[in-house]
């Protein structure tokens, strides 16, 4: 084996292990097979290695336990194996490791803490410049959300009509300055499609950008320390580049290659699309074997789900393990989440029902109020809901003067990301950690219990929260039985205040203000 590979001797469990070895840097280097197999007493785990530029393999490992793991390094460039150990320690306070599907509709890490999916959406944010990423991440690290959907592909949309500094590949891209409707009458600049990239751009699809990777991984690493999981777009259609358009072989080749990349960072999710339904290159067939591949290619079982525009995909397909929605009604959005809970049995993540924002578009000029509003109805209704802005100067002359968080990250500007804030440190009173599923309290309010909770009615539950959307009482009765004393609190979801109104049993009444976005919780003593 050429040089000697160099690893740590201990990382923490559900850490990033990894080996650098050196090897040859010429045109086969994208074409080495590099292998490595990990065992320790519970697990035996076989992972791919990848080629990172500069003559440099590297192998990457995520040991689920602790103790002593030995390994095995093959690759088609040395005569013989190698062999090492090293030591998984405990995890540290702030690594909590994978998530995972929780009592079938709700997510937990793999100790056991739960996962209240919060998320935000900076599609490109990683492709952003060096000052500009971290003013994102120093937002997030002040910001409740723990998941950031983002694209590893480059995309072309409204506020995104520029290219990148890098890209995936090497090869050189279009001069967009050359694209004119004469002699390109397929192209419009203001245009969200794709050009084909036959007539544009020239790339090696053998050969990755190896920079562009290695931005990528800082960006996800940096996510991980903030607590907060990275869900990879995987594919999209917003693209002129040509990305959208590889063939079956290529896509394979590309999802190796993250694959192996990222499987072992403890904080990845796999979303195989945003918007598959608009990526009219790729069929029903061919969403299934990117879904299958990347399940049966990811030896850690990671988080997988598929997002769409128009028309839902079918999420009970077995590579999916939760349900990615976007909006299917102009109005109702996380109204549909206890039906679609129910259709799939799986979690729902309403990852976009709109956007708190003044741009032309309907799914970003929501009010804060509304963006809230959504997010609570889907809480209550046992799902989860996801968060972006998309606040652009008034004066639309000025639109790229500034980021637009959705697809750059930068500062936050709008009034939801506080109040999503007062919605976590609701859902953290759940008795047990559990998550929540909509309860038939009565015909005209919007109620949530325990999951672990009988849903029929046939007991008092230790856990009442009951959401009152625009509707605006100024007070609620309730009944449940004649001996159970109750806490009683009446949750303000806008001024983010909590009114304690003591401990009451049998019939009784509880006072409103009269106001829309109030909630009353109800705890059994």
């Amino acid at each position: 084996m050429n040089n000697f590979p160099v690893y740590p001797p201990a990382v923490e469990r559900w850490d990033l292990f990894e080996i650098t070895l050196s090897g040859p840097d010429d045109s086969t280097s994208f074409d080495r097979n590099i292998t490595a197999c990990f065992t320790c007493s519970e697990e035996t785990v076989s992972v791919s290695g990848f080629y990172d530029g500069d003559g440099l393999y590297r192998i990457r490992f995520m040991p689920s336990f602790e103790g002593t793991y030995t390994f095995s390094v093959r690759c088609d460039f040395a005569e013989s194996s190698y062999e090492g150990s090293f030591t998984s320690v405990p995890a540290g306070e702030n690594n909590h490791g994978p998530v995972q599907v929780r009592d079938g509709f709700h997510f937990r890490y793999a100790d056991g803490t739960p996962h209240y999916s919060l998320g935000t959406t900076c599609y490109v944010w990683n492709l952003m410049e060096k000052e500009l990423r971290e003013k994102t991440l120093r937002t997030l690290a002040d910001a409740p959300f723990n998941k950031m959907r983002m694209c590893v592909f480059p995309k072309h949309y409204d506020y995104n009509l520029y290219d990148p500094e890098s890209f995936p590949f090497e090869g050189t891209p279009c001069d967009i300055s050359a694209l004119t409707p004469e002699n390109f009458p397929e192209y419009d600049v203001n245009s969200p499609m794709y050009v084909p990239d036959a007539h544009t751009n020239s790339w090696n699809f053998d050969r990755f950008n190896t920079a562009y990777f290695r931005q990528l991984d800082s960006c996800i690493l940096a996510l991980m320390e903030l607590g907060i999981e990275a869900d990879l777009i995987l594919f999209h259609p917003y693209d002129r580049w040509g990305f959208s358009m590889m063939t079956r072989s290529r896509d394979e080749r590309y999802l190796h290659y993250i694959i192996s990349r990222y499987a072992a960072f403890r904080n990845v999710w796999w979303s195989m699309a945003n918007e598959y339904d608009l990526l009219k290159h790729k069929t029903t067939e061919d969403w299934h074997f990117i879904g299958n591949y990347v399940m049966r290619e990811d030896p850690y079982g990671h988080l997988r789900s598929i997002h769409q525009c128009i028309v839902p995909f079918n999420h009970s397909a077995p590579w999916i393990t939760h349900c990615s929605f976007q909006r299917t009604d102009t109005y109702l959005t996380t109204e549909k989440t206890d039906v679609w809970r129910e259709q799939f049995g799986k979690p729902v993540i309403v990852d976009e029902f709109g956007y708190e924002g003044n741009v032309q578009h309907g799914w970003g000029n929501l009010t804060a109020e509304e963006m809230i509003r959504r997010f609570w109805e889907a809480t209550v209704r046992g799902g989860y809901a996801g968060h972006s802005e998309t606040i652009i100067p008034a004066d639309p002359a000025h639109r790229l003067d500034e980021p637009v968080w959705w697809s750059h990250g930068g500062q936050l500007k709008g009034k939801t990301a506080e109040r999503i804030r007062f919605l976590k440190e609701v859902l953290e009173t759940i008795p047990g950690g559990a998550g929540l599923k909509k309860f038939d309290h009565d015909w005209d309010d919007l109620c949530a219990v325990p999951e672990h909770e009988p849903a029929d009615g046939s007991h008092v539950c230790s856990y009442y929260l009951l959401y009152y959307t625009f509707q605006a009482p100024s007070f609620r009765q309730f009944y449940f039985d004649d001996t159970t004393d109750f806490k009683v609190e009446v949750l303000d979801t806008w001024n983010m205040t909590v009114t304690d109104l003591g401990t009451m049993k049998g019939r009784f009444t509880v006072k409103l203000p009269g106001r829309p976005y109030m909630a009353i919780r109800i705890k059994a003593m």
